[in-house]
C-alpha cells in the first residue's frame, strides 16, 4: 500500500480553506523507489484511530511535525534526539517520498508519517492531550489579503492545538515573512489558551536548503515558542 492522493470533495466546515497549496504529484524515481520499499514500515494510513503513545511506546516523547515538506529538518532533529518519537504529517507524495529515503539513510526507527492534512488528524483521528510538542516550520504565508483565510494560524487552529497538546506541551512555529510572523504574533497575543513569543534559533533547529534561500533574499526568520496554558 502507497501513501494515498489528497482528494477533493467535501470538507469539514474549519477546512474549507487549505492552509496549504496542492502541489503537483511529479515525484522522483528516488522519491517513488523509497516510497515503494519503506511506505509499509514508516507510513500510517488515516483510516484510524492515532494513539501516539502506542506508535512510540519506548519514547519520552512524542512530537508532530506540521507540513514536514521534503523531511531534511524532520530527518536531522530525528536523529539528534533518539529517545523522541515524530509524527511526521504531510500531503504531498514527493516530500514523503523523500522523507523516506532520509530514514532509510540514517537508519532511523522514530518516526513515522501521515498522509493526511493535520488538521484532519488532530481533530478526527487524535485524543485530546496526546501530544508533547508540535513543530510548524515555514507554513504557507499566503501573502494576499485576499487569502488570509488560508493561513493555518487561525483561532480555530490554535484551540485544537491546544486540546492535543498535554499540560505544559508547546508549539514551535519558524517562519521567514515578516507579515506572517506578525500574524502569529496577534493571533497567539489574543489567545487565553497560550503563553510565550519569539525565542532564539534553538540550535536543534537546522537551516534548510529551503530556509537558506529566504536568507539569501534577505528574508528575516523568526522562532516562535508558545506554552498550553491549563
Amino acid at each position: 500500500m502507497t501513501p494515498r492522493e489528497f482528494k477533493e470533495g467535501p470538507r469539514p466546515p474549519f477546512l474549507a480553506n487549505r492552509s496549504f497549496r496542492l502541489r503537483g504529484t511529479r515525484i522522483t524515481d528516488a522519491q517513488q523507489s523509497a516510497t515503494d520499499k519503506y511506505w509499509q514500515e514508516f507510513g500510517i494510513e488515516p483510516d484510524h484511530k492515532i494513539i501516539p503513545a502506542e506508535i512510540f511506546p519506548n519514547s519520552k516523547e512524542v512530537i508532530m511535525e506540521i507540513g514536514s515538506g521534503m523531511g531534511e529538518a524532520t530527518a536531522i532533529i530525528a536523529h539528534t534526539f533518539g529517545q523522541i518519537g515524530y509524527l511526521a504529517v504531510e500531503v504531498h507524495r514527493p516530500g514523503i517520498g523523500s522523507l523516506l529515503g532520509r530514514i532509510s539513510e540514517l537508519e532511523l526507527t522514530n518516526i513515522r508519517i501521515i498522509n493526511e492534512d493535520a488538521r484532519v488528524v488532530m481533530s478526527d483521528l487524535m485524543p485530546d492531550q496526546c501530544l508533547d510538542a508540535i513543530h510548524l516550520y515555514f507554513p504557507d504565508p499566503w501573502p494576499k489579503s485576499k487569502h488570509w483565510k488560508r493561513r493555518i494560524i487561525q483561532e480555530d487552529f490554535l484551540a485544537l492545538v491546544w486540546s492535543k497538546l498535554k499540560p505544559g506541551g508547546y508549539i514551535h512555529i519558524a517562519t521567514d515573512w515578516v507579515a506572517y510572523s506578525n500574524w502569529i504574533e496577534e493571533k497567539f497575543a489574543a489567545s487565553a489558551k497560550f503563553e510565550g513569543g519569539e525565542i532564539a534559533k534553538p540550535d536543534f533547529r537546522p537551516t534548510t536548503r529551503f530556509e537558506q534561500k529566504g536568507i539569501t533574499k534577505d528574508h528575516k526568520v523568526r522562532d516562535f515558542k508558545y506554552f498550553r496554558k491549563g
